[in-house]
């Protein structure tokens, strides 16, 4: 049994290996003309699997393009338009993954380069600004995993022990965020009551009011006792008793 990991790489897999396997053999054709007219052939097949296309411009020319690299660019026959040349391999960049182990994962690894670059910057308050930042984003990124509490000495230590005790927090000019602004950050908001309904305990009684297209408002309010009855229609007979 022949199983396609076997057979050759499809070039082009939209068009199926029965096009690729007569392209590939019109190249061992030795006749000019023969080969010319097999590959014109081959162009209208080619065409017949994709009818959507025939709208789009320059339908014919992509076809060529696509028999000749369908063919390894070795096929040579006439064609209406310029044969196209072999692109170059363009070989991928190489990523690049960080090697140096995380010290505190919680934080993650832009934290590090966040302190690296406030490590760089010469004016001292735009400094303190940023140290300000930092330790804010720790403590947030902190009670993410710990939704406890968190101890302000503990950020401010670790932000230290981090930069090599070159970026220090300052107390008295700086602010840390608190615990419960920023636990309160991420709670819902409270569900907005549906407008146009007043509904009261026990579900019972309920006061419903729409929009009157002609103006004014319906209400669904009890009708009063002392209101007159509806007039009777007059083929209604009355009850006798």
């Amino acid at each position: 049994m022949d199983y396609n990991s076997q057979r050759k790489k499809l070039l082009l897999p939209e068009y199926g290996r029965n096009i690729q396997n007569m392209i590939w053999h019109i190249i061992e054709i030795e006749d000019r003309e023969e080969r010319n007219k097999a590959a014109r052939t081959i162009i209208s097949v080619m065409a017949s699997t994709n009818p959507n296309y025939k709208d789009i411009e320059d339908f014919n020319h992509k076809l060529w393009d696509h028999l000749f690299a369908i063919s390894d660019y070795r096929l040579d026959v006439d064609s209406p338009f310029p044969k196209p040349e072999r692109p170059e391999a363009k070989q991928t960049p190489h990523l690049f993954y960080p090697q140096k182990p995380i010290r505190f994962r919680h934080y993650g690894k832009n934290l590090q380069y966040f302190i690296e670059k406030a490590r760089a910057v010469e004016d001292l308050e735009i400094k303190e600004k940023f140290v300000e930042a930092l330790a804010n984003l720790m403590k947030k990124s902190y009670l993410t995993w710990n939704r406890d509490s968190v101890d302000n000495d503990l950020i401010i230590n670790q932000l230290k022990e981090m930069s090599n005790g070159e970026l220090v927090f300052n107390e008295a000019n700086s602010k840390m965020t608190s615990t419960q602004d920023i636990l309160g950050m991420n709670k819902k908001k409270p569900q907005q009551p549906i407008q146009g309904k007043n509904f009261k305990k026990g579900g019972k009684k309920f006061k419903k009011h729409f929009n009157n297209p002609q103006g004014g408002q319906f209400s669904s309010q009890p009708r009063p006792q002392n209101s007159a009855p509806r007039n009777k229609p007059d083929n209604q007979k009355p009850n006798n008793p």
